[in-house]
């Protein structure tokens, strides 16, 4: 039977209604003008980026790189009496006058409320991150990881940011139960620290489901270069050999990192924000070079740079816990090439013997070196 003119139109009409019923209804009501706005890469260039510590090592590199790209920065640095910035007093002074400073403390809800409020989006990096001290105050962790992540999706959520990018750590995998450790691989937190990152993740995964918050979970896996703090492998190394000492004391030498240079760390974390929503909302993206090397080789690299053959020994008070030795790290990062269109500059044994070399001049500047106390284990 022939459908009518007017049939057909008001056929046609009933069946555009149906579609758009369908496509509101495919997310939760909430959220519509939220995934509008996210949709939408977020534009660095003069648009206002809240870094979290931003006065540490990444966060430093982090601050840096933004502002090469043009962004406006906001920097959030953690409050103490002595009105140091960390690692940004170290800055050009022209880097130092662009960068917008704010003092405070992500466990305070208030604090993170007045540092999200104004910015298009949230890079966030600062938490409490020394395997061996989260031993002795795991509580401290919790408050800050957790607590302080939750304080600053809230204020994300309800000031309406566009892009909140979590800082994660290959830590949350524990020991590899295969490799290379992609990001379907389980969580198994064997430090208080890493239990408290993996509370910070999902909270921030539970976020991004219940509210539509545009959270991306960017996981790098161990980053070294200069500025890193004193209680990494690789400046203890470093600071140990150009101090003079004839035997470096290390904690275990046969587990196996993937160590990423901090310049392809940065970038990573920045695309993370640039990227399009549709690749990367709601995502899992780790970051690493996809090549391992043990600690005691990695010792020996450094010593042949430096030009030094020194005795590598083993600390028993360096040590972690037997059953919290995390033996082996080693990244598929497959993922962040689809998704962010990165990779490591810095990959391979070549690529980590130039970043070793860049970091290792770095430490040679006296004003630089003379900020670590090489011969105390710092835990």
């Amino acid at each position: 039977m022939k459908i009518r003119p007017a049939a057909a139109q008001k056929a046609a009409s009933l069946r555009r209604l149906l579609a758009a019923v369908k496509g509101l209804f495919a997310k939760p009501l909430l959220s519509q003008k939220r995934y509008w706005q996210a949709s939408r890469m977020v534009v660095l260039k003069g648009a206002p980026v809240l870094v979290t510590g931003a006065d540490g090592f990444i966060g430093s590199h982090v601050v840096e790189e933004l502002l090469a790209q043009g962004a406006r920065v906001r920097a959030l640095v953690m409050y103490n009496s002595f009105n140091s910035w960390g690692w940004l007093d170290r800055l050009p002074e022209a880097a130092r006058a662009a960068i917008e400073v704010v003092a405070g403390d992500i466990r305070d809800g208030d604090c993170a409320r007045r540092a999200v409020k104004g910015c298009a989006g949230v890079l966030h990096l600062a938490a409490l991150i020394a395997i061996p001290f989260s031993y002795d105050a795991p509580e401290a962790y919790v408050d800050t990881n957790v607590k302080g992540t939750l304080n600053l999706l809230l204020a994300a959520r309800d000031l309406g940011v566009e892009r909140f990018v979590q800082t994660s750590t290959s830590e949350v995998y524990g020991t590899a139960q295969s490799v290379p450790i992609d990001e379907r691989h389980p969580l198994n937190a064997q430090s208080p620290y890493a239990a408290s990152k993996i509370g910070a993740d999902q909270m921030a995964l539970a976020f991004h489901d219940a509210y539509a918050t545009p959270v991306t979970i960017i996981r790098p896996f161990n980053t070294y270069g200069p500025r890193q703090s004193a209680r990494a492998v690789i400046p203890t190394i470093i600071t140990q050999l150009l101090a003079g000492a004839g035997a470096v004391r290390l904690g275990a030498l046969h587990p196996t990192r993937d160590l990423s240079f901090v310049r392809d760390t940065a970038q990573g974390l920045i695309a993370g924000l640039e990227a399009p929503a549709e690749r990367v909302l709601g995502e899992v993206i780790n970051l690493g070079s996809g090549f391992e090397i043990s600690i005691g080789d990695l010792a020996q690299e450094i010593a042949a740079i430096i030009g030094v053959k020194p005795v590598i020994e083993q600390d028993g008070a360096r040590l972690r816990p037997a059953k919290s030795e995390v033996e082996r790290l080693w990244s598929d990062n497959g993922k962040a090439a689809r998704l962010l269109d990165w990779r490591p500059r810095y990959g391979g044994l070549e690529g980590l013997r130039r970043g070793l070399r860049e970091t290792v001049d770095w430490f040679r500047d006296p004003a630089n070196l003379g900020a670590y106390k090489s011969m105390a284990y710092n835990r």
